[in-house]
């Protein structure tokens, strides 16, 4: 009974030093993987959806609420934001980041961050035949032509089509809930 009760002490020892170590390595670590999500991940899809802005938009970025709000500025004017938001999609969460026209309500284009779709075909969401119809595409009537709206799905990848789409409208709601507050975030920057 004594060594049990001695090994049960220890492997709680054990445990309790890898939990510690294991958390104390996640905060040391959280801002690296943040700055490599930041440049290898959102950085590409952002800069080609905020093309043709003047300002850095990862590091003028601001956090609304629980969402992390990336301007684009054109001489020193906020004439877009951008936000990344999450769909299932048929084999697992599609990031798309969203750019909106705040002077003309509508979207700027898209940009595929993550997605685990099958290849060859549900992966057909990240080409620029499919993520055109984004630009300038008004904020009302998001959806895929068979649901109601005008956006045309990728014959075979009708999942991964509907998850991009869901995505970009949980964009357009939360775009719509924070845009009174958007110019007045940049004005004094």
């Amino acid at each position: 009974m004594k060594e049990i009760l001695h090994m049960l002490v220890v492997l709680s020892l054990i445990c309790a030093t890898s939990g510690a170590v294991l958390v104390n390595l996640k905060q040391a670590t959280k801002n690296d993987i943040e700055q490599q999500v930041l440049t290898y991940v959102q950085g590409p899809a952002l800069m080609s959806v905020l093309e043709g802005c003047d300002n850095d938009p990862i590091a003028e970025r601001k956090k609304v609420g629980d969402v992390t709000v990336f301007p684009a500025t054109r001489d020193g004017k906020l004439v877009g934001v951008a936000l990344e938001t999450f769909a299932p999609g048929y084999s697992g969460d599609i990031g798309v980041i969203v750019g909106f026209d705040i002077e003309n309500d509508v979207l700027m284009g898209i940009g595929i961050t993550t997605q685990t779709e099958t290849p060859g075909l549900g992966t057909k969401i990240m080409k620029p035949s499919f993520t055109k119809q984004f630009k300038a595409h008004g904020l009302e009537s998001m959806d895929t032509m068979a649901r109601g709206g005008d956006i045309d799905a990728i014959s075979g990848a009708t999942f991964s089509s509907v998850g991009t789409v869901d995505a970009v409208r949980k964009a357009i709601e939360i775009y719509q809930g924070i845009k009174p507050q958007l110019a007045s975030m940049w004005q004094a920057s």
